[in-house]
């Protein structure tokens, strides 16, 4: 994980992720899963490409309990939060302007 790609557990989602004010990118992923390791880069790639403007970071499935209580069934799925809540999903793997599209509009929506 480089320097921009933060790690999210259990532990520090209220701090990460709920108490956040603006655009998070979360990738929930294990390192088992071979798209999820395809995606990886690119996640990466956007955590460089966004910094100071979103917050992108990597949630482990097998270590946490949070993607069970967010009632993701598939990974790798990339979740969107603006303000803390939920406000996209993607699951499977996408295009990185997929993902792109979808950060940008959050980012230019308030």
């Amino acid at each position: 994980m480089n320097q921009n790609t933060i790690q999210i557990t259990d532990g520090n989602w209220t701090q990460e992720i709920h108490n956040y004010k603006g655009v998070t990118l979360l990738d929930v992923w294990a390192p088992w899963c071979m798209p999820c390791r395809m995606i990886g880069p690119v996640i990466e790639e956007l955590a460089d490409e966004y910094a100071g403007k979103a917050k992108i970071g990597k949630l482990n499935a097998d270590e946490n309990k949070k993607p069970t209580e967010l009632g993701v069934s598939g990974i790798p799925t990339m979740i969107i939060f603006k303000d803390g809540q939920e406000v996209d999903r993607i699951v499977g793997v996408v295009p990185k302007n997929t993902m792109v599209e979808k950060l940008d509009y959050y980012l230019m929506a308030d």
